[in-house]
């Protein structure tokens, strides 16, 4: 994995688990599932690592240094400390680097922050983007995103196997003399992202009114003549990069209605790709693709006590997070040249049909490069 070689702050603290906290994860390029600290004075990091990790981080974290945690413990206790903790480790390590303030992520430990600021150490919090650079993306990042993105379309593919091979019978839809899930649909999709070292977790199989809640995984029978929103995120289990993909199928025939809705996001979605270039406002973005559906006379709005129409954010960042910056909805951030964002209108009424597409692109000074080559095909035979 690919970082930056210069972070923008003096004296930084982290504390996480590289795998749900990307920020420790970029800072490092370590994995690993329990939380550790890391610091960066003057441009020198250092983790200080359990006796479980030691030796492979030794070897595998992108860092100067690697300190024992278990010996670090047994210093402070030498020097007096009952019963020190990650906060007084961090504290040592910074005085002995004659640091007197830090600045921290957002979403540092409260309480870790709390006892630093007890030891006399300033603590300063950093709203997101930590690392700046995040947001664009190097070669490697890009080439690491591209990767996975290949396996969301293979895995999609092997979802749409099934439904090809579908047949429909009494409103339902079957599939080797069984009616055919969304389980069954997304187990299929996971299961060929393992088999590339991805894993898909929570992909979207939802039919009918299940994707009119963007988020809903979906469940239980398919049926033909209903929309079957298609949602893939995987991540790679080696660079730990995310992949996003959603396409929205009928199997059969879709319903004049639905052929309406599958046409408008269409409409809505190339306005996105075109709207996108470096240094533009992902507000503007959304604003461009979201006047595509008023100009069609598709509202948006509450509705019997439910939204309807688009009444989600074009996209988003996509890296080591599968949400990150920048922005592109309705408060969006400016997209610098190298992000990687997902451009996904879409359009939901229940007892109708909902419809996403979702591409996911590369942001140059002039326009965008689809990393995305999957067809968008509504009718499956």
């Amino acid at each position: 994995m690919t970082r930056s070689k210069a972070m923008s702050n003096d004296a930084i603290v982290l504390y996480g688990a590289p795998e749900v906290d990307a920020n420790v994860l970029y800072a490092t390029g370590f994995h690993a599932p329990d939380p550790f600290l890391f610091l960066r004075v003057r441009g020198k990091s250092t983790v200080v690592m359990s006796d479980l990790e030691i030796d492979r981080a030794r070897t595998e974290a992108a860092v100067d240094r690697v300190v024992s945690l278990t010996k670090t413990l047994a210093t402070l206790r030498d020097r007096g400390v009952r019963e020190p903790g990650i906060a007084d480790v961090a504290a040592l390590l910074l005085r002995e680097a004659r640091v007197r303030g830090v600045t921290v992520p957002s979403t540092f430990p409260v309480l870790i922050a709390d006892e630093l600021r007890a030891r006399r150490v300033r603590v300063e919090p950093v709203r997101e983007p930590f690392f700046p650079e995040r947001t664009r993306k190097t070669a490697d990042e890009a080439r690491s995103i591209l990767d996975v993105q290949r396996v969301a379309e293979r895995a999609l593919e092997a979802g749409l196997a099934l439904l090809r091979r579908a047949s429909a019978r009494r409103g339902y839809l079957y599939l080797d003399g069984v009616v055919l899930t969304s389980e069954r649909v997304r187990r299929a999709i996971e299961v060929s992202a393992l088999e590339h070292e991805c894993v898909a977790m929570n992909t979207i199989v939802a039919g009918g009114d299940q994707g009119c809640d963007p988020h809903n995984r979906g469940s239980g029978p398919l049926r033909p003549g209903e929309t079957i929103i298609i949602d893939v995120f995987p991540r790679s289990t080696r660079t730990f990069y995310f992949g996003d993909l959603t396409r929205t199928v009928v199997k059969g025939v879709a319903s004049d209605a639905i052929r309406g809705l599958y046409h408008a996001v269409s409409e809505a979605h190339r306005t996105g790709l075109e709207s996108i270039r470096a240094g533009v406002d992902g507000k503007d973005v959304h604003t461009a693709t979201a006047a595509v559906f008023e100009r069609l006379g598709y509202p948006t709005g509450a509705k019997a006590g439910r939204m309807e129409g688009f009444f989600h954010g074009t996209g988003h960042g996509v890296g080591l997070d599968l949400h990150e910056l920048p922005r592109v909805g309705r408060v969006g951030t400016e997209i610098p040249e190298g992000a990687v964002v997902t451009v996904e209108p879409g359009l939901y009424y229940p007892g109708v049909g909902a419809v996403r597409i979702e591409d996911l692109v590369f942001v140059e000074k002039r326009g965008v490069r689809n990393l995305t080559r999957i067809p968008k095909i509504l009718e499956i035979g």
